[in-house]
């Protein structure tokens, strides 16, 4: 039987995904504790997919409605990495990023958006943002940010 680009392409990503996530739990598990993910987005349906991604990698995942949540909880100490949305309600992912460029500067920002522009990439960019996303995201793409930006923080 002769299989299609589009069986080729799955097979693909069903061999490569698990084994990604299973690189990330092997890693997670020679450390003491696993490194907590906080996930700042104004959109529950993102947060809880976000949030499933993470622990599906072995990480802690904690979830927040808008950035002023994240910046007055507990997490903002001890999150290990954030994955913000750039277009919220109040305080948006980029001013998120200037404020943490200030109180935790050590934490790497990974920024997400449904409108990409040139513009605002360069200036997460510039502001030291680790990546840049468009929604619908990668996830291999993420998983492979997210580990990275955990393995050098």
């Amino acid at each position: 039987m002769i299989a299609s680009v589009a069986d080729t392409a799955y097979l693909v990503f069903q061999r490569d995904i698990p084994s990604a996530i299973a690189t990330a739990k092997a890693r997670i598990r020679l450390l003491s504790s696993a490194p907590i993910v906080s996930i700042v987005d104004d959109d529950e349906s993102v947060r809880a997919a976000m949030s499933s991604l993470v622990r599906s990698l072995g990480y802690e995942s904690c979830a927040f409605c808008s950035a002023e949540a994240f910046l007055t909880s507990p997490r903002l100490l001890d999150a290990s990495c954030l994955i913000t949305d750039v277009q919220m309600q109040g305080m948006s992912g980029l001013d998120l990023q200037d404020e943490l460029a200030v109180r935790r500067p050590d934490m790497p920002v990974i920024l997400i958006t449904t409108f990409p522009e040139e513009r605002i990439r360069k200036r997460a960019e510039a502001a030291g943002a680790v990546a840049f996303f468009s929604k619908p995201v990668d996830g291999h793409a993420l998983i492979e940010c997210l580990n990275a930006a955990l393995r050098s923080s």
